[in-house]
């Protein structure tokens, strides 16, 4: 859609003034014309970003970003008044736009910064200037226009856009990015799950009860860490599982202690914190622990929902519903391969497959040595047969005693959620 086009609806509805790249003589309201709006609308929000007393927090990374966000920002919350993107609105116009509708007396802005081409870092870190840059981690992701330089130094190029004493938070886990982020010479502070005698530390101890008030649904999604935050060594829970939720946790945590949070508070917002919708959310579905984790998908964020899901599973039967991981160029065909080849490993009782790449899927799972069940579906209708075939060949028996997980995730446009609600559907008839 072209906006010029709902400039006249605008000033109907109450708008003072049209930012625009052409005149637009038939508006009454002044019109402010420009080469390049979206450009505009980032230095406006730059010039408010100069006003705020807020600490400004930035945060990116290939996976879990919005997470993250969310998470942190509920945290902070507790300490202060505070201001966050909504949902993934981290583009250039997703951003700005995040940033002018705070209030502007803000204790703490959390701002997600999402890139796909070369230069969008660069945009978006002249407009966020942050006190605080978090990047999660660096993993294939928007190859297809971030390859030539890699996603590592794309992700690190926020840390050249740090406020006057500002500081960088980075996972040492990931070496391309560790080596990038210390290139940029900006101050930084290193987190990881791995074990490495860095700051901040964590580590997964399984499993764990919810607190008490925690959603009923997301009740097998929690688990207990143990963080290490500059030498005050804590316990938690959150609403997370295995490697990712270690990542995550250490992650926020690091970053609430950095802007001065204390240990008690940290613990308190990371056990009451929610997740977004299409991240890991959970509903029983009959027999059926359903997992979404619809809304994207790249080759580090399905490797870690997969572990994550099969970890949660256990001895159940552990059903992947798959999509297509777009936006990887010339990388594309092996790393659905290697997906296949990692697939295997956790043994799925079966696997349903949307999209391209099936045959590259194919290939891995068969190197690896899987033998199980494997359907590729073009629509929920397919699915339904997929899903119903299954059940008569022995799945619905092994769910009966105990329960099975399904894991559904894919990037955006293979519309795994409706699968997912064909499922949901099929159970509540």
């Amino acid at each position: 859609m072209d906006g010029h086009d709902f400039a006249a609806v605008a000033v109907g509805q109450g708008a003072g003034a049209v930012l625009a790249s052409c005149p637009l003589p038939h508006i009454t309201a002044p019109v402010f014309v420009v080469p390049d709006t979206v450009k505009a609308l980032g230095c406006l929000a730059a010039q408010w970003r100069n006003h705020t007393r807020a600490r400004v927090v930035g945060v990116t990374g290939t996976a879990g970003k919005t997470t993250v966000k969310e998470a942190l920002a509920q945290i902070l919350s507790l300490a202060g008044k505070t201001a966050r993107t909504a949902m993934n609105h981290n583009n250039q116009i997703g951003m700005p736009r995040a940033l002018l509708n705070t209030d502007g007396d803000e204790d703490f802005w959390v701002m997600e910064a999402g890139i796909s081409q070369e230069g969008d870092m660069d945009d978006l870190g002249q407009v966020l200037r942050p006190d605080l840059a978090l990047v999660l981690n660096a993993g294939a992701g928007h190859t297809e226009g971030l390859g030539e330089k890699g996603v590592a130094w794309h992700k690190a190029r926020l840390l050249s856009y740090l406020a006057k004493g500002g500081k960088g938070l980075v996972c040492a886990d990931y070496p391309d990015l560790a080596r990038e982020a210390k290139a940029t010479g900006a101050d930084v502070r290193f987190f990881s799950v791995t074990g490495r005698e860095v700051d901040f530390r964590a580590v997964y101890l399984g499993a764990a009860t919810p607190p008490a008030g925690a959603d009923a649904s997301a009740a097998e999604s929690y688990g207990k860490f143990q963080l290490w935050l500059e030498g005050t060594t804590l316990d938690v829970i959150a609403p997370f599982r295995g490697e990712y939720g270690a990542e995550n946790v250490v992650a926020v945590a690091a970053a609430a202690h950095m802007l001065g949070v204390d240990a008690s508070t940290i613990a308190q917002g990371l056990a009451a914190a929610h997740m977004p919708a299409q991240r890991f959310n959970q509903v029983q579905s009959g027999f059926w622990l359903i997992i979404d984790d619809t809304y994207n998908a790249n080759p580090l964020s399905m490797r870690r929902m997969l572990e994550a899901a099969a970890e949660q599973a256990g001895p159940r039967p552990f059903v992947a519903v798959l999509g297509a991981m777009l936006e990887l160029g010339a990388q594309a065909a092996a790393e659905h391969e290697a997906l296949g080849q990692r697939l295997a490993k956790l043994n799925p009782a079966a696997i349903v497959w949307k999209g391209p790449h099936a045959e590259d899927v194919r290939a891995g799972l068969t190197k690896a040595g899987y033998t199980g069940p494997w359907q590729a579906v073009d629509d929920a209708e397919d699915f339904k047969k997929a899903w119903h075939a299954l059940q008569e060949n022995g799945l619905e028996a092994k769910a009966r005693a105990n329960g099975g997980v399904v894991l559904f995730k894919g990037s955006r446009s293979n519309k795994l959620e409706t699968l997912m609600t064909a499922l949901t559907d099929r159970h509540e008839s």
